[in-house]
């Protein structure tokens, strides 16, 4: 889970039965911790190891995100590794400009559960997933994706060059925006006063008491909904207007260090999300930077499609993953032979001919086409896109650009292409300053 999102997650929520001894702390909007510093505002999402929280800063006077783990032993040393990594990453990036969340305190905090290791952490806006979901999944203006790569790509060349360290688990719901999307969810802009002491109706249970009551709840809007969904598609069109994102900042930063690991010791044989998994991971073949970049990929063909790149599904006569290498050939070319028979798991997905065992019929797609053909992009946005994403896509690892080459490629540092009616043409002049004056910054950056 994202660890500083500005709104509770869209599952369910964690479970009543998650607190107990070893598991969650049981928070109430009020609570005080790391002796009165951080008083607790509201939920902003939970995690299987933790639940975070809106808190207010009394010493600094600021809004923060505090990350409370689960009071077990495998969970306190997960969160030991995360607060070691998120370190080296606040003392490596003391004018915090490299676009990764920043580590602000760590201590410990005993309750009825056992003791909980907490993290507090600079408050951030919205996930990528949320801005896809804010858009309808219909793909981002190709400057705002352009916009947020440029942050991820500075993110991950710092992560990667400087620091030596993997993310591992690069994704959108990883990747949060500066700010939020709705000005009024931003505790600063709201222009309510910080909870300062535990409100009286919160002494039965507070947010983190009625969860049961809440899911019910939920429940009920979801039933309401389909039912409401299934009249809809009866009566007419289900198609959602474009949201307006012309007012959205889409500055952003990579966060959520649970699974990040150094170069040199890698910890975990199966990493990454699996639609954002690179095919070295799945064959057991070794991994290094290169499996960020080809997460980091994925996710800008998901900022601008709206839809998922890879999303295997596994059937009787073949598994997940041999669908997912289908997918990644059908859309890339067939998988060099040394590439696929070079992995610990290779004998199982496909012969000595390095074709797959299971799936023999593969339908070629290539990048350039999808985007023209499926998603309606022009000629000239799709070649300069795909020109950019493919070499990304590369199946041998050590041949996919660095975050470091991808700042230099030119679609990354082009101006805005001007395809627009007369009416828009203001609207293109102003985007096309502001990527010039993202351009300059970046350049002074380096």
């Amino acid at each position: 889970m994202s660890c500083t999102s500005s709104s509770a997650s869209d599952e369910d929520e964690e479970g009543i039965d998650s607190y107990r001894k070893g598991g969650y702390h049981a928070v109430r909007i009020g609570d005080p911790f790391n002796a009165g510093r951080y008083i607790a505002q509201r939920k902003l999402g939970w995690g299987q190891f933790s639940t975070v929280w809106l808190a207010y800063d009394t010493q600094s006077s600021n809004y923060v995100a505090l990350k409370i783990q689960k009071s077990a032993t495998q969970f306190s040393q997960a969160a030991l590794h995360e607060i070691e990594v998120l370190s080296a990453i606040a003392d490596g990036d003391p004018s915090n400009t490299k676009c990764v969340v920043r580590l602000i305190d760590h201590f410990k905090h005993l309750g009825p559960n056992g003791q909980h290791q907490c993290m507090v952490l600079e408050f951030l806006g919205d996930s990528l997933l949320r801005l896809i979901r804010h858009n309808h999944y219909k793909g981002l203006h190709l400057n705002k994706v352009r916009e947020i790569c440029k942050c991820i790509l500075i993110g991950l060349d710092y992560l990667h060059r400087e620091l030596g360290l993997l993310h591992t688990d690069l994704k959108p719901e990883n990747i949060l925006l500066f700010s939020t999307i709705d000005p009024a969810k931003d505790p600063v802009n709201s222009g309510a006063s910080p909870i300062l002491s535990r409100p009286e109706s919160n002494l039965n249970g507070g947010s983190t008491m009625n969860i049961i009551e809440k899911k019910l709840k939920r429940r009920a809007k979801k039933a309401v909904a389909k039912i409401s969904g299934r009249r809809t598609t009866m009566g007419g069109t289900t198609e959602k207007p474009e949201r307006n994102l012309d007012g959205v900042n889409v500055r952003c930063k990579v966060v959520d260090f649970g699974n990040a690991c150094w170069a040199a010791k890698p910890f975990a044989e199966e990493i990454q999300t699996r639609q954002y998994r690179a095919p070295e991971v799945i064959l057991r073949s070794g991994y290094s930077f290169s499996v960020d970049m080809w997460s980091f990929a994925c996710t800008a063909f998901e900022l601008a499609t709206g839809d998922m790149l890879f999303a295997p599904k596994g059937s009787q006569t073949f598994c997940e993953d041999e669908d997912h290498l289908a997918l990644m050939m059908e859309l890339l070319g067939k998988m060099p032979r040394k590439i696929a028979t070079g992995g610990a798991r290779s004998k199982d997905l496909f012969d000595r001919h390095g074709d797959l065992k299971r799936i023999r019929r593969l339908k070629y797609w290539p990048m350039n086409r999808l985007l023209v053909d499926r998603y309606k992009f022009s000629e000239d946005d799709a070649r300069e896109f795909s020109d950019f994403l493919c070499p990304l896509f590369d199946f041998a690892p050590e041949k996919r650009p660095t975050a470091q080459q991808c700042l230099q490629h030119p679609w990354i540092n082009c101006t805005v292409s001007i395809n627009v009616d007369m009416k828009n043409q203001g609207v293109a002049t102003v985007e096309k300053l502001e990527v010039g004056v993202n351009n300059l910054h970046l350049k002074a950056r380096k």
